[in-house]
C-alpha cells in the first residue's frame, strides 16, 4: 500500500491525547456492547422456562435456550462479512457506530418481550430473531474495533491498541457476570422469573445507546481517509479480493483465532461449570473464581499488547501460548484445593491475555484496502467453527480424561507456538509492518 503522510503515520511519534481518548472510548463502547451480547448466557435457565411451553422436558427446554444463544454465534459471519464490506468501501467509523446501535436495540427489546404464556410460539421466534441481529452486530463490532483503533495509533502502538480494545471486550463479560450476580442476590427466584431477568437487558439497552453517543465523538481513521483521498479504495468486492490474493493469510488468521477461542471458551467460559463437576466446587466458589479470572484477563490483554509493541508479535505469541498451556494445567491439577482455586484462576486468566496479541498480528497481515473484510472473514468464520465445536469436543474428550480441557488448550497452544516460530522465520517477529504498509 502507498505510504501515508509522515505527520499522520510516523511510527515513532508518541501516543497523543486524541489517541488515548480514541482507545478509551472504543474500549468502553466495546465493553458495553459485549455485555449486551453475553448477558443472555447468564439467564439461559430462566429464559428456557419462560419462553417455551411449560410441559417441555427440562433437558429439551435448556437445549432450546442454548440454541437461541448459539443463534447469535451463527449469525456472526454473515453480519461481519456484510458490515466489513461497507467498512472497506464507506468507512470504518460508520460501521463501528452502526454495530453498537444494532446491538443496543435488540437487547432493549429482549427486555420488553412477552413470554410464552402471553404470546405463545411468537415469543421464542421473536427472541430468535433478536439474537440473530445481536450476532450480526457483534460479528461486525469485534473486527471493526480492532481495525479502527489500530489505524488511529502509531505503528509501534498497535499492540497496546488491540490489547486495550480486547481488554474492554473481556471486561464486558465480567460486567455481565456482576450484574447477573447482583440480580440473583437481591431478588428471590420467583422475583427473577417474574420481572428480575428483564433488568439486565433493559440496562444493556441503555448501555448500548450510551455507547452510540460516545462513538459520535470519534473520527474516521487517518488510514481510511488517505485511501479515500488517493482514490485507492478497493473497487471490486473486498471479500473477493481477500480470497483471491490473501488465501494464506486467511488460513493463518483463522488458526490464530483458534488460539483465541481455546483460551476464552475453555479457560474463561467453560471452566467455572467444569470445576463444579470435577472438584465438587460450589457454584458460589466457581463464580468468584470466574470473576477473578476474567478481571485478570483484562489486565493480561493490555500487558501482552505492550509486550508485542516492545519485542514483536512472534516472541509475545510464543511466550504467551507456552504460559497459557502451563497455567491451564496448573489450574486443572491444583483446583481440587479450594484455597488454591482463586489464585490459580487469576494466573490462568492473566496468561490467557495472550489473546490480545492475536488481533495485533491479524490486523497488520492484510493491506489497508481490504483489512476490515480480511480480518472479519477470518475471525468470524474461525470463531463460528472453533467456538461452536470446542464445547462439544472438550465434553467428548472428558469421557477419557478429566484433564481433557487442559489437553485441548495445550494442543492449540502448541500450534500457537508453531505459528510464532513461523512469524519469526518470516521476519515479522521483531516488529509489525512498517509505516509504509499501513
Amino acid at each position: 500500500m502507498s505510504s501515508l503522510p509522515a505527520s499522520q503515520d510516523l511510527p515513532q511519534r508518541p501516543l497523543t491525547r486524541d489517541d488515548a481518548r480514541t482507545l478509551t472510548l472504543a474500549a468502553l463502547g466495546g465493553a458495553l456492547e459485549f455485555y449486551d451480547f453475553i448477558i443472555f448466557v447468564f439467564f439461559t435457565k430462566v429464559i428456557g422456562e419462560l419462553f417455551f411451553p411449560p410441559d417441555t422436558p427440562e433437558w429439551l427446554r435448556q437445549l432450546q435456550a442454548f440454541g437461541l444463544f448459539a443463534a447469535g454465534y451463527l449469525a456472526r459471519p454473515l453480519g461481519g462479512i456484510v458490515m466489513a464490506h461497507f467498512g472497506d468501501r464507506a468507512g470504518r467509523k460508520r460501521m463501528f457506530t452502526l454495530s453498537v446501535f444494532m446491538m443496543s436495540v435488540p437487547t432493549l427489546l429482549i427486555g420488553l418481550l412477552p413470554t410464552y404464556e402471553t404470546a405463545g410460539y411468537a415469543a421464542p421466534l421473536a427472541l430468535l430473531l433478536l439474537r440473530a441481529v445481536q450476532g450480526a452486530a457483534v460479528g461486525g463490532e469485534v473486527p471493526g474495533a480492532w481495525v479502527f483503533v489500530s489505524e488511529h495509533v502509531p505503528t509501534r502502538r498497535v499492540g497496546l491498541a488491540c490489547g486495550t480494545l480486547t481488554a474492554g471486550l473481556t471486561f464486558g463479560i465480567l460486567l455481565g457476570s456482576l450484574v447477573a450476580t447482583a440480580v440473583n442476590s437481591l431478588l428471590g427466584p420467583e422475583q427473577v422469573n417474574a420481572y428480575g431477568w428483564r433488568a439486565p437487558f433493559l440496562i444493556g439497552g441503555v448501555f448500548g445507546f450510551l455507547a452510540v453517543f460516545l462513538r459520535r465523538w470519534l473520527a474516521e481513521t487517518p488510514v481510511f481517509e488517505e485511501l479515500r483521498r488517493r482514490k485507492a479504495l478497493v473497487r471490486e468486492l473486498p471479500l473477493k479480493a481477500v480470497l483471491r490474493g490473501h488465501g494464506g493469510t486467511v488460513v493463518m488468521s483463522m488458526l490464530l483465532t483458534w488460539v483465541l477461542t481455546a483460551g476464552i471458551v475453555v479457560v474463561i467460559l467453560m471452566t467455572p461449570t467444569l470445576m463444579q463437576t470435577l472438584h465438587a466446587i460450589t457454584a458460589t466458589q466457581a463464580l468468584v473464581a470466574s470473576s477473578v479470572a476474567t478481571l485478570s484477563l483484562t489486565f493480561g490483554c493490555v500487558a501482552y499488547g505492550l509486550l508485542a509493541d516492545r519485542v514483536g508479535v512472534g516472541p509475545s505469541l510464543g511466550l504467551g501460548c507456552a504460559l497459557m498451556l502451563s497455567a491451564t494445567y496448573a489450574l486443572y491439577l491444583g483446583a481440587s484445593s479450594p484455597e488454591a482455586l482463586v489464585p490459580l484462576s487469576a494466573l490462568a486468566g492473566f496468561c490467557v491475555g495472550v489473546v490480545g496479541v492475536v488481533p495485533t498480528s491479524i490486523v497488520r497481515a492484510f493491506p489497508a484496502a481490504v483489512r476490515f473484510s480480511g480480518l472479519s472473514f477470518s475471525y468470524n468464520m474461525a470463531y463460528a467453527i472453533f467456538g461452536g465445536l470446542t464445547p462439544l469436543v472438550v465434553t467428548l474428550m472428558m469421557k477419557a480424561s478429566p484433564l481433557a480441557p487442559a489437553h485441548y488448550v495445550a494442543a492449540v497452544s502448541v500450534m500457537g507456538v508453531g505459528i510464532a516460530l513461523h512469524l519469526l522465520r518470516a521476519g515479522r517477529g521483531a516488529a509489525l509492518h512498517p509505516a509504509t504498509e499501513r
